[in-house]
């Protein structure tokens, strides 16, 4: 080991250590600049760091904000909809809840309170305005097309035709175009509810919406398979023949006094008592301001009424299946419809059989022109 001298400058040092084989080599210092450069960088990557989980939950709680909904109608039924028949379908499995809620049922039929709103057109006066627009039957079951008439009371006259085959011509005629635009109503009212369905949040309006269609089907909890099944139409063959069997097409007094196609009883409100009905019974059969009135009614009430719940299970396994829905097969169904029972079912399938009216099930309705609309 070598001893230096506090004393001995550098250089002395450097040349004797030289002369003994040694290199004298001065240590450099640590650079200040790269000293400072890395304390930058140090301080520079910290501040993004802390800057980026600052941000980060406000950040979370602006998206959340965007993308957030008012209270909206879960969508219940979306997993059900894989098939549609018309661009809807129900898909077997689903049940219908057997509660109903009966106070807004009846709240879109004009129960007749008050005078009608329209007037009684002669049997003879309606003939010509339906020969002069070229509406008979004949055409109607070869072009399935049905010009738009909504007649709003039948004529006195029917039950003094003698002619079977006209009378029942006439009846036709008459009911044939109400109960298609009622039915048209329906595939509207289906046509959106699948829409709305099929979205997975829902405006404020298509919430009103349900809501209302809620309560006009009787369903309680907002059960949405319940209202899928209970949307529906009645086939024209069917709707047909309980008309012409109610009211004798056309002739009975119910019908002609209370514009009730197909009777229904009321317990309260405005009715009309059967004859020879004892004086304690507090049933009525409904009156209707018009006759389109007393079809919205007739399949409400079957739309709804715990009798009728394996008509409207059937109806829906049709759709399922893709099938048309058979009237013959439908009838089956409403043998709680009156107290006859089957044999009433077996009246209806022989009314459409022998009156071909499953010819009426496919034909389409003109949309309603002022031309039409005024002639009634």
């Amino acid at each position: 080991m070598i001893k230096v001298n506090n004393h001995m400058d550098v250089e002395k040092i450097r040349k004797f250590l030289s002369k003994k084989g040694y290199r004298l080599i001065k240590k450099k210092g640590f650079s200040h600049k790269l000293k400072y450069k890395s304390i930058y960088t140090t301080s520079f990557f910290s501040l993004i760091v802390i800057a980026f989980f600052y941000i980060l939950p406000l950040s979370i709680n602006k998206i959340s904000n965007v993308f957030k909904h008012n209270k909206h109608v879960e969508n219940y039924s979306k997993k059900y909809l894989e098939k549609v028949l018309s661009g809807e379908n129900l898909v077997s499995g689903e049940l219908e809840n057997d509660e109903i809620a009966q106070r807004y049922l009846y709240e879109d039929v004009e129960l007749k309170e008050g005078p009608s709103k329209s007037v009684r057109i002669e049997a003879s006066i309606l003939n010509q305005l339906f020969d002069d627009n070229d509406y008979n039957l004949k055409k109607v079951r070869v072009n399935k097309i049905v010009k738009p008439f909504e007649v709003g009371m039948l004529p006195e006259e029917l039950k003094n035709i003698e002619s079977t085959k006209k009378r029942k011509e006439l009846f036709i005629k008459i009911v044939l175009p109400l109960i298609l635009s009622e039915n048209n109503r329906i595939l509207r009212d289906r046509d959106i509810l699948f829409k709305v369905l099929n979205k997975n949040n829902n405006t404020k309006s298509e919430r009103r919406w349900l809501e209302k269609k809620f309560k006009q089907y009787g369903v309680v909890n907002k059960d949405v398979s319940t209202l899928k099944i209970r949307m529906d139409i009645i086939p024209v063959s069917l709707a047909l023949a309980q008309a012409a069997k109610e009211t004798g097409w056309g002739t009975s007094r119910f019908a002609l006094e209370g514009n009730a196609l197909i009777g229904q009883w009321t317990w309260s409100g405005d009715g009309i008592k059967p004859a020879g009905a004892e004086s304690d019974t507090k049933h009525k059969v409904m009156k209707f301001k018009v006759l389109k009135a007393s079809v919205r009614a007739y399949q409400r009430n079957l739309n709804t009424h715990s009798s009728y719940k394996n008509f409207r299970q059937l109806r829906a396994q049709l759709r399922d299946d893709s099938e048309s829905l058979d009237s013959l097969l439908l009838a089956d169904q409403l043998d709680n419809y009156a107290e006859t029972g089957k044999e009433y079912t077996k009246i209806l399938k022989q009314i459409i059989n022998q009156n071909s009216l499953k010819d009426f099930d496919d034909v389409k309705l003109m949309p309603l022109s002022v031309k039409y609309k005024n002639l009634i």
